[in-house]
């Protein structure tokens, strides 16, 4: 089934989040390195990337790496770094192409020099562009996310620039590392595992889950698709109950 012809262009969702799972599980299968099923994934990236693009999807989070992978074998971790900064070279064209504009969200100061001057460069040369937004959560847990909010918030208050009787939600947001993104409206994981994995646990309150057995190397176009076909099959109340929409 084609479901880009399906899906209504007036009802996407404002913020898509991915968690990219089962690189190395597909290079198993393949009887290959690990490394390798991370330099598919990357090409499937570029693929979603150009999809989400083409469709007017507004902003586009992936989870790149987390705060936990750190703790991978280190030849692996290398490997996913120099990937990283090789992969934002070749990734610039498609970018600047498609007039997106890139971000990143987490600890990047703990990502090796080179790829946090890689990551600089192509933030700084893509700022500009305005069809949409991809954020790269690198070196990313939302748990560490929202301490550092909460330290900045109460560190505020006892400077007095801030009354506690101020603090909102709105508060909160402002002070995360998606302050200038909208909360996530869908929310993707590849590879048949069914949790978020601490990855953006305030701004998925609302967001709708869709998890595939696909692993992500192999997950397309007409993947994505199907994902955002279904969430628009969905009925999103927010609280409220379905004769009050």
């Amino acid at each position: 089934m084609d479901y880009k012809t399906h899906i209504n262009l007036d009802q996407l969702p404002k913020h898509i989040a991915i968690i990219m799972d089962g690189n190395g599980r597909w290079a198993k299968k393949q009887g290959l390195l690990r490394v390798a099923g991370h330099k598919k994934g990357s090409k499937a990236v570029r693929k979603i990337v150009e999809a989400c693009a083409e469709i007017g999807i507004k902003h586009l989070t992936v989870y790149a790496f987390s705060t936990e992978n750190w703790n991978r074998p280190k030849l692996e971790v290398q490997t996913l770094m120099k990937l990283l900064v090789s992969s934002l070279r070749k990734e610039i064209k498609t970018l600047q192409e498609n007039n997106i504009c890139l971000k990143a969200i987490g600890c990047i100061n703990n990502l090796p020099e080179k790829a946090q001057i890689e990551l600089k460069e192509v933030i700084t040369k893509t700022a500009n562009n305005t069809h949409m937004t991809l954020t790269l959560a690198l070196s990313y847990g939302a748990r560490e996310e929202l301490v550092q909010a909460v330290k900045t918030i109460a560190t505020k208050a006892k400077e007095e620039q801030l009354e506690i009787n101020q603090i909102t939600e709105q508060t909160v947001n402002q002070h995360l590392y998606t302050e200038s993104l909208p909360d996530v409206d869908l929310m993707i994981r590849t590879s048949g595992e069914q949790r978020i994995s601490n990855f953006l646990l305030w701004q998925m309150a609302y967001a709708e889950f869709y998890f595939t057995p696909i692993l992500w190397p192999d997950f397309d176009k007409n993947d994505l698709f199907e994902a955002i076909f279904t969430y628009q099959k969905r009925e999103r109340r927010f609280g409220k109950t379905s004769e009050q929409l």
